[in-house]
């Protein structure tokens, strides 16, 4: 814990803070010091993350996923201060520095009576931050005051400027029209101003477009999270073509977005990590619905889908994947021998999967005739191509051995395991190798 007068952060499974319904995460910094010298029991936050959102300073631990964290709301923010430009500041590193309002309990309060403000300065040690953007974002974030107007749309009712609705010399009003020179300069700039209520328009337009769309994405949400519960709580109650439909509305509510998607322009340096935190995050659905394993395309379709118009690279995520390995996360990438790369859960487990194989290929039919990959595919729940890449996992482990024929790869259980090595024609009256030879007798 930060301190007891400072918010702690909600974290997910990757470390990544949790963010309110209606909050946008905007940008990010490594390595940053929190330090105020007006409050004696401040907390120790030093080397974590700051990121500044709509809403908030989040101020995470970068030593694990689950480290101390802290929240600063905007709303407690009562100045900004400019950043000095001296010689001392080309060599130091970087500070920022905001009045915060305390309550007389030492907690953090919106301005008000009874209150008193302190200085708490931000201190950037991470190398190849920009603190001009950073400190750009943070001034128009605390102008915005997100919190306080929700999402209602800003509309405007001023008329734009006419240009020359009538002619002559003489305007409508009576009075005398610029012309020459004079009526050219001021035509462009009504043209200008005119460009500039329109631009402004628009820009209003899709702000209140993109505070629909947020709301859209926290409306399914919610839709999603009712619908889960109510088929949990009734599992017998509704008809199959009711529950049909209620999985074909799960299946469209997982795709419809993740609100803040981590950007390049948002996390700069601290692209790839964030990127990675936020994916693990991501899968844990995806992997409880594809019984702990996918397939590493079908992740990419998937989380582009889901990040709308903030589209990510094949080898941005590959490095994400990668990354995995330093962090504290319930998921991991895997490589199968022929090259195949899925995403797992640490906690799947391969005995589970070839225990269901060699049921499926000790079945009578199965003896006689082998099982193929689209066999296994029905059976475990998973794709061809991955009922595949298990079928040959299997084979390297000696559960099972390979035909290959003009229909394709069969695969049958190994029973070289149940032979004697010391009297090859003695045949047991139990075990696998006894019921394959029942079963190849009965089918002359």
């Amino acid at each position: 814990m930060a301190g007891n007068w400072l918010e702690a952060v909600e974290l997910t499974s990757s470390g990544r803070p949790v963010l309110l319904p209606s909050e946008i995460e905007c940008s990010l910094l490594s390595a940053v010091d929190l330090e105020c010298e007006d409050l004696p029991n401040f907390p120790n936050l030093k080397s974590g993350i700051l990121t500044l959102t709509t809403h908030r300073l989040l101020w995470v631990s970068d030593s694990s996923s689950q480290g101390a964290s802290s929240a600063i709301p905007l709303a407690s923010i009562s100045h900004i201060f400019s950043a000095k430009k001296s010689l001392k500041s080309i060599f130091a590193s970087p500070r920022i520095r905001f009045q915060l309002s305390v309550s007389p309990d030492g907690r953090v309060s919106n301005s008000g009576s009874g209150s008193r403000s302190v200085v708490v300065t931000m201190v950037v040690r991470g190398k190849g931050a920009d603190l001009d953007v950073f400190l750009t974002k943070f001034w128009d974030n605390w102008r915005g005051r997100a919190w306080e107007t929700g999402n209602a749309d800003v509309t405007s009712g001023s008329e734009s400027v006419s240009g020359s609705t009538s002619s002559g010399l003489y305007t409508k009003e009576g009075t005398v029209r610029m012309v020459g020179v004079s009526g050219i300069l001021r035509k462009e700039q009504e043209m200008w101003e005119t460009t500039d209520k329109s631009l402004q328009d628009a820009f209003q337009d899709l702000n209140a477009l993109m505070s629909k769309a947020k709301e859209m994405v926290m409306l399914a949400e919610k839709m999603r999270q009712k619908l889960l519960s109510g088929s949990t709580s009734q599992p017998g109650a509704a008809e199959d073509e009711e529950l049909g439909s209620k999985q074909e509305m799960q299946d469209w509510l997982l795709s419809v977005g993740i609100i803040s998607p981590v950007t390049k322009e948002s996390a700069g340096a601290l692209y790839h990590q964030q990127l990675s935190r936020q994916l693990a995050d991501f899968v844990r659905l995806p992997l409880e619905r594809a019984g702990g394993m996918i397939n590493l395309i079908d992740i990419y379709c998937l989380f582009n889908r889901a990040r709308g118009t903030e589209l990510i690279s094949p080898e941005d995520l590959l490095q994400a994947c990668f990354l995995w390995e330093k962090f504290d996360v319930p998921v991991m990438l895997r490589k199968f021998d022929s090259g195949v790369m899925v995403i797992q859960n640490k906690s799947h487990s391969d005995e589970e999967i070839f225990a269901r194989i060699k049921t499926l290929a000790t079945k009578p039919d199965a003896l006689r005739t082998g099982i193929s990959a689209s066999d296994a595919a029905i059976t475990l729940g998973v794709a061809p191509g991955m009922a595949k890449e298990h079928l040959l996992t299997a084979e390297s482990k000696g559960f099972l051995c390979r035909d290959i024929s003009p229909d394709g790869f069969r695969f049958y259980i190994n029973l070289f395991p149940e032979i004697d090595p010391n009297n090859v024609y003695l045949v047991k009256d139990y075990g696998v190798y006894d019921t394959w030879l029942k079963v190849a007798s009965a089918s002359r």
